[in-house]
């Protein structure tokens, strides 16, 4: 089993990596192995809404979204961090999580994410955490992927990442966060060693209020 972690940050190893690297080392003691992938300082797009995705199988626009879409097929469940600028997710993590999940959808692979579950964790220096987080999430409840969580809020606070460090609340949740998502993904292993079906799929509905 693994788990993908996205670092949504522009530094690589500043403090939502701090926080990442908290839950991977505490993964590893629960047997589940682990990757932090970095979207980089590179311009990410926004989506074009051009629907390439639909007869492509990917995105369009060739960059370091169709790289972790790749990397994503083989993932058993996905925590995406980002640091937090002003009272939300950053520019670049929003952009690639929509083109993601978007393209994921509209190409038939919308199976990288279902039932896959997903967590969140916000970095800020002060606020801005909750708003954060529950953006976040939202790409996770529209997927059916089911959301997992710590104690508290999934966030850290810090300046610099030795001050994420002094944050032991916060790096106690990361922790926390890390052993719920190891026992959800061995839940799920038992549940289908035992033959429990996974959810019967409907035909997708869509209902427009104007017409």
């Amino acid at each position: 089993m693994k788990v993908l972690l996205v670092n949504g940050s522009p530094h690589k190893n500043g403090c939502t990596f701090t926080a990442l690297n908290e839950i991977a080392q505490t993964l590893k003691t629960e047997g589940i192995d682990s990757e932090i992938y970095h979207i980089g300082t590179k311009p990410i797009s926004g989506c074009l809404g051009c629907g390439s995705c639909s007869k492509l199988g990917h995105c369009v626009i060739d960059d370091k979204v169709n790289e972790f879409l790749e990397l994503a097929k083989n993932a058993d469940a996905f925590i995406f961090g980002s640091p937090v600028h002003y009272a939300s997710a950053g520019g670049a993590i929003t952009s690639f999580l929509d083109r993601a999940f978007f393209s994921a959808f509209m190409s038939g692979n919308d199976a990288i994410f279902r039932h896959k579950p997903g967590a969140a964790v916000a970095s800020a220096r002060r606020s801005g955490t909750t708003a954060t987080l529950d953006q976040l999430n939202k790409y996770f409840t529209i997927s059916e992927m089911p959301v997992i969580s710590g104690r508290y809020w999934n966030m850290v606070h810090g300046h610099t990442p030795d001050e994420v460090r002094q944050d032991l609340e916060g790096l106690q949740n990361m922790r926390i966060l890390a052993r719920n998502m190891a026992w959800h993904l061995k839940c799920q292993e038992a549940g289908k060693k035992a033959g429990v079906p996974m959810p019967a799929e409907e035909q997708i509905v869509f209902t427009n209020f104007i017409r």
